[in-house]
């Protein structure tokens, strides 16, 4: 193996190691992101809940987007 042939490895093996953790950093990233949703989602649901088991009524309107 030459020279030319070593830093060609070493460039490749480089932009490998830095792409797998640019990939490890996001995936980390959506699993906090989705954690912090289903949390958001199941302390609506529960305000919902608590809303509706006082008998508040409610001037919101469901309403269609998009």
């Amino acid at each position: 193996m030459s020279t030319g042939e070593k830093y060609v490895f070493a460039a490749y093996t480089v932009v490998l190691a830095t792409v797998l953790a640019y990939l490890l950093i996001i995936s980390l990233k959506v699993s906090r992101l989705e954690r912090e949703l289903g949390e958001l989602a199941r302390r609506a649901q529960e305000r919902r809940a608590a809303e509706d088991a006082a008998g508040e009524t409610s001037d919101r309107r469901e309403a269609a987007v998009g």
